[in-house]
C-alpha cells in the first residue's frame, strides 16, 4: 500500500458521474452484477464483483449507509460472544475478518480500542472469573485468525487504582479492580461504506444513490430515479439483493427479524475522561454488556439494546424511552454520579437484519433476538434473485464474497475467486506509512492517506478551515471532500452520514444553514430536499 496525494479519478463519486452513469445504466446494455442496497454488505458485494472484472451497477433508494450500517456501535469485533454460545465457526469468521480489516484492507478506519470492565459489587467472583475465561479465549482466536499481537494486545487484570485511572468516573466503593481487554473499534462506520463504495468505483462499479429498485426479477430491475421521478430498467445477468431489513420487500420467502440496537449519545464532560471504554454488565445476563464508547470528538455513546420489533420497517427507527430508561439503569449502576435522562442529547437505533428460521406454524418458538444466531445466509428465489441475508457489520466482507460467489457459480459468470481479503480500501496504508503522512491524526484516521489532500483544501480556501460548528472539529473542508468525492448529495448526507453531526439534534440545527450553504456552493443536487426531513432519525426526536 502506497501513499497518494489526491484521489484517484476513478475513486471519485460526485453528482455528476451519477447523472452520466444513471444515465448509461437505465435501459443500457446489461450488466454482469446489479446489487440493490448500498450499505456494508451491498457496498461490498459491488466491490467483490467489480474486483472480480465484472460489470457492475448498485443501487440505493436513499444514501450511502443509510440504514443500518450507520446505527452500529462501531466496533468491529472479534467474535467472543459467539464462543460463548459455542457458534465456533461465526466466532472464528467474526476473528478472521476483524484481523482482515485492520492488518490489510482498512487499517486507517480500524485501530485496536482498550475497554474495562469493572469488578464491582454488582459482578460475583464466578462472573469475573468466567469473564477472564472469556478474554483469554478471545485472546485464542485472535491467534487462531493470525491477526499480530502488536494489532491486539492481550488482556489483562487490573488493579483498583488502574481501573479507576482508566475511567475515572467509576464508583469507587468496593471495587475489585478490573479486567482489560482489546477489539476492533471503526472510526467511523458509514465512512467504511464510503469507501467501499469509492473503491468499487474505481474498479468501475457504477454507485447510484437514490435510486429505488420498485421490482426484482433474476435478470434486472425496474427502478426510480428519486431525484427525478422517473422510471426505467436496469438489466443484469445476475441481481444480488442486499438490502437487509427491506430484503423481504423486495423478495418473496425471505423473513427477516429485525432485532433493535438503540445508543444513547451523552457530552463527554459528563463522564469525564475515558480513555478506555467499558464493558458495563447487565444484571441478571452472565453474557451481556452494555458499551461505553468514548468517540474523541467531544461525545460518547452508550449502548446497545437487543429488542424485536414487530410490523412494518421504519427507514429511520425510533427510539422507545425505554431503551434509553435501561441503558441509563445499567450505566447508573457503575458510575459515581450517574447520568441523568436530560443529560442525553442525542440516540439512534439500527435494525439488525437477523434472519428468521422460526417455523411459520410455530410463532411462539421463536427465541428472543438477543439469542438468535448472528449466521448469514445466502439465498436464491425462484427467480433467481440471490439475497444475503443475517450476519453483522464485522463480517460483510465474507457475506458479500459468499453473494458473489452464488451469483457467479448460478449464473455462470466468467469470474475467478474473490481477492477482497487482500484489497486495500481507498485511503489505505500500512501503520508507519499513515504516521508519516503531513496531516493532522484526527484527518488520518478518516481519510488515511487522502487526509493531506483535504488538508489542502482547507490551505487553499481559508473559509474551508472554520470548523462548520463550534465545539465540534468537523470543518468546511471536509464537507467540500464529501461533494466532490464522496457521493454527497445534500445536507442529509453530509450531516448524517459523511460527518456524525446529525447525532446531536441541537449541533444537527445548529449547523444545518452553514451546511446547506455550502452543498449549494459546492455541487450538491438536492441542497433543499433529498432526505433532509427524515435523515436526522431518533436522533432528532430526542434530546
Amino acid at each position: 500500500m502506497s501513499p497518494v496525494s489526491s484521489p484517484a479519478a476513478g475513486a471519485s463519486l460526485s453528482a455528476a458521474r451519477r447523472s452520466r452513469e444513471l444515465a448509461a445504466t437505465v435501459g443500457g446494455p446489461v450488466v454482469d452484477v446489479l446489487v440493490v442496497g448500498l450499505g456494508a454488505t451491498g457496498a461490498g458485494a459491488a466491490l467483490d464483483a467489480a474486483a472480480r472484472g465484472l460489470s457492475v451497477a448498485a443501487v440505493d433508494a436513499h444514501d450511502l449507509a443509510f440504514g443500518t450500517s450507520r446505527w452500529s456501535s462501531k466496533l468491529i469485533h472479534g467474535g467472543l460472544r459467539y464462543l460463548a454460545s459455542a457458534q465456533l465457526d461465526v466466532a472464528h469468521e467474526s476473528a478472521v475478518e476483524r484481523g482482515v480489516l485492520m492488518e490489510r484492507t482498512a487499517p486507517h478506519l480500524v485501530r485496536a480500542q482498550p475497554f474495562v470492565l469493572p469488578l464491582t459489587p454488582l459482578v460475583s467472583s464466578a462472573q469475573g472469573a468466567l469473564a477472564w475465561a472469556g478474554f483469554r479465549a478471545g485472546d485464542t482466536l485472535r491467534l487462531a485468525a493470525r491477526t499480530a499481537r502488536a494489532t491486539l494486545p492481550a488482556p489483562r487484570r487490573l488493579s483498583a487504582v488502574e481501573t479507576r485511572h482508566l475511567a475515572p468516573a467509576l464508583r469507587s466503593d468496593r471495587l475489585r479492580g478490573g479486567l482489560l481487554s482489546w477489539d476492533g473499534r471503526l472510526t467511523d462506520d458509514a465512512r467504511l461504506v464510503t469507501a467501499l463504495a469509492r473503491t468499487a468505483a474505481d474498479r468501475g462499479a457504477r454507485i447510484l444513490t437514490r435510486v429505488r429498485a420498485l421490482e426484482l426479477t433474476g435478470s434486472g430491475a425496474r427502478v426510480r430515479d428519486e431525484l427525478t421521478g422517473e422510471e426505467g430498467v436496469v438489466r443484469a445477468r445476475a441481481v444480488v439483493n442486499a438490502s437487509g431489513v427491506w430484503a423481504g420487500d423486495l423478495v418473496d420467502g425471505i423473513r427477516v427479524r429485525p432485532s433493535r440496537g438503540t445508543h444513547l449519545v451523552l457530552r463527554s464532560e459528563h463522564l469525564g475522561p475515558l480513555p478506555a471504554g467499558l464493558h458495563v454488565p447487565v444484571p441478571g445476563e452472565t453474557n451481556r454488556f452494555v458499551l461505553v464508547l468514548p468517540q474523541g470528538d467531544g461525545r460518547v455513546y452508550v449502548g446497545l439494546t437487543d429488542e424485536p420489533v414487530d410490523g412494518d420497517v421504519p427507514d429511520v427507527p425510533e427510539v422507545p424511552e425505554t431503551d434509553i430508561g435501561f441503558l441509563l439503569d445499567v450505566l447508573g449502576s457503575v458510575l459515581d454520579v450517574p447520568v441523568r435522562r436530560e443529560d442525553v442529547v442525542g440516540a439512534f437505533a439500527g435494525l439488525r437484519p437477523l434472519l428468521d428460521t422460526t417455523p411459520p406454524d410455530r410463532p411462539g418458538a421463536a427465541p428472543r433476538t438477543a439469542d438468535v444466531s448472528r449466521r448469514h445466509a445466502v439465498l436464491t428465489s425462484s427467480e433467481g434473485v440471490i439475497t444475503v441475508v443475517g450476519g453483522k457489520l464485522t463480517t460483510y466482507r465474507r457475506m458479500a464474497e459468499d453473494a458473489v460467489d452464488a451469483a457467479v457459480a448460478a449464473r455462470g459468470l466468467a469470474a475467478g475467486p474473490s481477492p477482497t481479503a487482500t484489497l486495500p480500501l481507498v485511503g489505505a496504508a500500512a501503520p508507519h506509512t499513515l504516521s508519516a503522512l503531513q496531516a493532522p491524526r484526527r484527518l488520518i484516521r478518516l481519510y488515511g492517506t487522502e487526509a493531506p489532500a483535504v488538508q489542502a483544501l482547507a490551505a487553499r480556501d481559508p473559509r474551508l478551515a472554520e470548523r462548520v460548528l463550534p465545539g465540534h472539529p468537523v470543518t468546511g473542508a471536509e464537507l467540500v471532500w464529501a461533494l466532490r468525492h464522496e457521493g454527497a448529495l445534500d445536507e442529509a448526507d453530509l450531516l448524517d452520514r459523511r460527518t456524525r453531526i446529525g447525532l446531536v439534534p441541537a449541533d444537527r440545527a445548529a449547523a444545518l444553514n452553514a451546511v446547506r450553504a455550502l452543498a449549494g456552493e459546492h455541487g450538491g443536487l438536492a441542497a433543499n430536499g433529498g432526505d433532509a426531513a427524515t435523515a436526522g432519525g431518533a436522533a432528532a426526536k430526542r434530546g
